[in-house]
């Protein structure tokens, strides 16, 4: 069972930054968090664009790569758990007789090992933004709110592009009322008969 969900502003910077510097983001690391918004997930350009404008020296990104191994095994361990908890509960879903005190006991394993993927995402931002100095967080801080507002930005163009597919079909369907063929309209139909 695929876990919904978007990433947010600070995943998707910190993912970009953590992939420049060499470490691509596991499914672990985003589990709770899954790639459902791929045209949300950052370019490798922006990664790029965001080690330059961050200005990490070479000690920080050291630091940051430490931080990362120091917690692969943790993030492997709760990233299989996920995985095997949203599975035993796909399972039990799609058996033919469903319990649901069992679906209730697989949610709340699924659940726990969210929170726990949550847990380490959030505990490893915070290792690796106190190696960042104060004018890195902030600037940080501003690419991450207009990367929210891109996001914004590009979910309300994607509503407008929906809604007007919709009035389309809409159109098309009050003007046929989908009854009979389609026949063109007259504007100025003839009279049946004639009358002298």
């Amino acid at each position: 069972m695929k876990q919904s969900g978007k990433f947010n502003g600070r995943t998707l910077t910190l993912l970009a930054l953590l992939a420049v510097i060499g470490f691509p983001a596991t499914a672990g690391s985003v589990s709770a968090q899954s790639a459902q918004q791929p045209s949300a997930a950052p370019e490798p350009q922006q990664g790029g664009d965001l080690i330059r404008q961050l200005n990490l020296t070479p000690e920080q990104r050291e630091q940051i790569r430490s931080i990362r191994v120091n917690n692969n095994s943790e993030r492997t361990a709760i990233k299989n758990h996920l995985d095997d908890a949203n599975r035993a509960l796909e399972d039990e879903l799609n058996s033919e007789t469903p319990d649901e005190a069992l679906v209730e006991q697989r949610l709340r394993e699924v659940a726990s090992a969210q929170a726990a993927a949550m847990r380490m995402r959030i505990l490893t931002e915070i290792r690796i933004r106190r190696v960042l100095t104060s004018e890195q967080r902030k600037l940080l801080r501003a690419l991450q709110l207009e990367a929210q507002q891109s996001r914004r930005e590009r979910r309300l163009d994607n509503a407008v592009q929906r809604q007007e597919r919709r009035d389309e079909r809409t159109r098309g369907l009050n003007q046929r009322n989908g009854l009979g063929p389609i026949l063109p309209r007259r504007d100025n139909p003839r009279p049946r008969f004639k009358l002298d």
